[in-house]
């Protein structure tokens, strides 16, 4: 009996027991209606606290984020609807007028805004910092992915990105898709932005990330067993590995034995912002962090998406084969590798991407909230709310693309492309993703390598995606690989 009691997994829940109950008895009544003003849009907003989150996630696991959207959409209008996520009344705009509202009005009516559980975890960085000072951050970090930035990746990425297909997919059958490539992207990440190259510590660093995503979009309930507890404890670690690597940075800073330009660590820490002040080591941590989790799964995840879509669709595979083909042919006869200008020609494949996005956005979308009172489709947003846009209030409406299910990836090729705001995988306005020209080269890069070397099929056929919170297939996407013995 003492042992038992002496357990540290019986003592926490000992301590979170009276505040679960306390918990349970305030959420056993859903928020009534009429706690709002009646002008106010129209909508749910379930438990106190919990609000309609799980809702929100629940649907996203079952792989089809859509609905929760859809069905309020549908019960409440298609212009704006209330609801309440991750602990905040939130108002949810729709379709392109929607967006266009919220990115136009950035800084003036409402400003960037994530969960609560996303600030606690990443602190003051790129993405959480509003006004003046976001857009002070914003400018010093446009430079780290300008063109002459995104050229000397390409040299870099082609060959790490060569390496890595000699060493994971030549001389198998079979490849589990998203382990491998989110793999690949991180130790890619982690040379071209930290200079790290050996692989155990790749690995060590990579290994807190799950938790850390799980967390960051979940309710922000710091109790034993919560998604939020782990994420703390996973950031935690990522924090103190990566004080360790700027604390050696900056003694081969010191000594010259490194550049003070040689990747975003050091320019990070030798880098006054346009008033003269540095960044302090929290936050370059915190942008660090925002840097490697975009790399490590948003990457991740829309890479393996399109490799998913061409093991399913054969005309599509043979159309962007037909493409890097040609321009693997010309690299060959001139002796060279992958320009920065060779991707941006790669204008089939990259409309392959984008439709692939399309059905399944890398991103469920993103918040902001009001700075003010505002009225939008003649209801009134009260200031403080958050406020909720998100790509799949478009990307399925036949107003917007013809036959939304159909796989079309000529519809962003023609004269007729969407509207602007109708498409927005990578944000809008002000706010819109400072690393979507990199994205394209991590993806566009890999792709021509592919594609070149190997034909696949998946091994499940129609594997369910589930979005946690980003899309994932649910058994990793396994597939077959061929090896084409006319390559280039």
């Amino acid at each position: 009996m003492d042992s038992l009691l002496g357990s540290p997994y019986l003592l926490a829940l000992l301590i979170a027991l009276p505040t679960l109950a306390l918990f349970l008895s305030i959420a056993s009544k859903r928020i009534p209606r009429k706690s709002f003003p009646s002008s106010t849009p129209p909508g749910q907003f379930g438990w106190p606290v919990l609000g309609e989150t799980l809702e929100l996630l629940r649907a996203g696991q079952e792989g089809r984020p859509g609905s929760f959207l859809e069905e309020r959409a549908d019960k409440h209008g298609r212009c704006v609807f209330a609801t309440s996520l991750f602990g905040d009344p939130t108002a949810v705009f729709c379709g392109a007028a929607g967006n266009k509202f919220l990115f136009g009005n950035e800084n003036r009516k409402v400003a960037v805004s994530w969960p609560s559980s996303a600030v606690k975890l990443i602190g003051s960085c790129l993405i959480t910092l509003a006004g003046d000072e976001g857009k002070v951050m914003r400018r010093m970090l446009m430079s780290v992915f300008n063109h002459e930035a995104l050229a000397k990746f390409t040299k870099i990425m082609d060959e790490v990105t060569c390496n890595h297909i000699k060493a994971n997919w030549e001389g198998k059958e079979e490849v589990l898709v998203y382990t491998t490539i989110k793999q690949y992207i991180f130790e890619l990440t982690c040379q071209l932005f930290l200079s790290i190259r050996d692989p155990r510590e790749i690995a060590d660093l990579a290994r807190p990330f799950t938790a850390f995503l799980e967390g960051a979009f979940s309710v922000p309930l710091n109790l034993p067993g919560t998604r939020f507890r782990s994420a703390k404890r996973a950031a935690g670690s990522i924090r103190k590995m990566l004080q360790e690597i700027i604390k050696q940075r900056r003694a081969a800073l010191e000594k010259g034995a490194a550049s003070p330009t040689q990747d975003l660590l050091s320019y990070l820490m030798v880098t006054a912002d346009e008033n003269g002040r540095f960044l302090t080591e929290e936050e370059i941590i915190n942008n660090l962090l925002l840097f490697l989790v975009a790399s490590h799964d948003t990457s991740s995840s829309a890479t393996t998406m399109v490799i998913k879509f061409l093991g399913e669709l054969p005309h599509v595979y043979e159309k962007v084969l037909a493409e890097q083909r040609e321009i693997a042919m010309q690299k060959k006869s001139a002796g060279e590798g992958l320009t920065r200008e060779d991707v941006l020609n790669m204008r089939d494949s990259w409309s392959v991407v984008l439709e692939v996005m399309r059905l399944v956005p890398p991103a469920l979308g993103g918040f902001r909230v009001a700075l003010e009172d505002f009225t939008f489709c003649g209801y009134t947003i009260p200031q403080g709310w958050k406020l909720m846009w998100s790509p799949l209030t478009t990307n399925n409406d036949p107003a917007v693309f013809p036959s939304p299910k159909l796989f079309d990836a000529a519809r962003f090729v023609r004269s007729t492309s969407p509207a602007p705001c109708a498409f927005v995988p990578f944000g809008g306005g002000p706010r819109m993703c400072l690393g979507k020209d990199y994205a394209q080269l991590q993806i566009l890069v890999l792709l021509h390598h592919l594609v070149n070397n190997f034909r696949w099929t998946n091994a499940i056929l129609d594997e369910k995606v589930k979005f946690d919170p980003l899309p994932i297939p649910s058994q990793g996407l396994p597939v077959r690989i061929r090896p084409h013995y006319d390559r280039p």
